[in-house]
């Protein structure tokens, strides 16, 4: 595996002096209960590694049949149950309702973690995404939603972060007309970096290779490392990242940099989250091999992690 941290700014001081609304709330959208479909931990999860990796808050969004059983997997987070119909979809100006004064006090929404795709989650995820305040890691049925939509770029205000898989990146490609590359090795990173540029994000193109790219600016982590081939290791990687934007994330204001008021731009957070994900796989492997690994196992890394990495400077 390799991590090459020696291109990535020093990690943000955590100060001694603080309380949990120092370090940011994560707001995750997901889950699903149609009927069919159960989708509960991976919102779950995704909560669990974003206050694993540092975040003073985390809260979970999904339907109402499911809310007890979310904060159940995840106690620490708290719950915002969705109205739903009779036909379990999504009431969509009732959970925009519920949803807007919780945007307020966000500093960062992982939105798709577990949430099925249909026609009503579309809807919510085009309001989520036309607001320009809070940055947007968009992940699974996320991106499975945003690729059904026609036309989606012209919505995209929010300061976004994508994290596909490559077959949710091939799905996204096609929707946009752009030429998927992702197959080629070698080409990867340009079809990541053409997609950035297309939408205006970051996006991180998952693999044993993930690649962190602004269009402009490229950092890859080889991670080389099976035992994260399992389910719910997006998830985390999700939280992972949205808790590194939620704590360090500073916008660019003028000529300011963030890095000259204490903080990260969405590039340098998103390989930071990256980066905290595969050294807690690549440390879960070392202590267990090679296969195994729980999801949530993975999260509980995360502190060791960044004690380690603070104990270097």
């Amino acid at each position: 595996m390799t991590v090459d941290l020696t291109q990535l700014p020093p990690l943000p001081p955590r100060p001694v002096d603080s309380h949990k609304g120092t370090f940011g709330t994560v707001l995750v959208v997901g889950g699903c209960d149609d009927g069919i479909h159960t989708m509960i931990g991976a919102p779950a999860l995704a909560a669990v590694a974003a206050l694993r990796a540092g975040c003073g808050l985390a809260k979970l969004a999904v339907p109402a049949p499911i809310i007890a059983q979310a904060i159940a997997i995840a106690p620490s987070a708290t719950g915002i149950a969705l109205p739903v119909d009779d036909g379990l979809k999504l009431l969509n100006s009732d959970a925009a309702a519920l949803l807007a004064p919780e945007l307020e006090r966000a500093t960062c929404l992982a939105v798709g973690p577990g949430w099925g795709v249909g026609f009503d989650r579309q809807q919510l995820l085009v309001w989520l995404l036309a607001q320009d305040e809070v940055p947007v890691v968009l992940d699974a049925d996320g991106l499975n939603n945003l690729a059904e939509l026609s036309d989606f770029t012209a919505d995209l205000r929010a300061p976004l972060i994508i994290t596909p898989h490559p077959g949710e990146f091939a799905r996204l490609a096609k929707a946009l007309a752009i030429n998927d590359a992702t197959g080629d090795e070698a080409r990867r990173a340009q079809a990541a970096a053409g997609m950035a540029q297309r939408l205006g994000s970051i996006v991180v193109l998952k693999g044993s290779t993930t690649i962190v790219t602004d269009g402009q600016r490229t950092w890859t982590a080889s991670h080389a490392n099976s035992a994260l081939a399992t389910a719910g290791t997006g998830d985390v990687l999700t939280g992972a990242i949205a808790s590194a934007v939620a704590q360090w994330w500073k916008p660019h204001l003028g000529r300011v940099n963030p890095n000259q008021m204490g903080g990260l731009d969405l590039f340098d957070a998103a390989c930071w989250g990256v980066a905290l994900h595969s050294l807690a796989g690549q440390r879960w492997a070392d202590q267990h091999g090679a296969a195994g690994l729980l999801a949530f196992e993975l999260a509980n890394e995360l502190p060791e992690v960044l004690r380690t990495l603070r104990a270097q400077v």
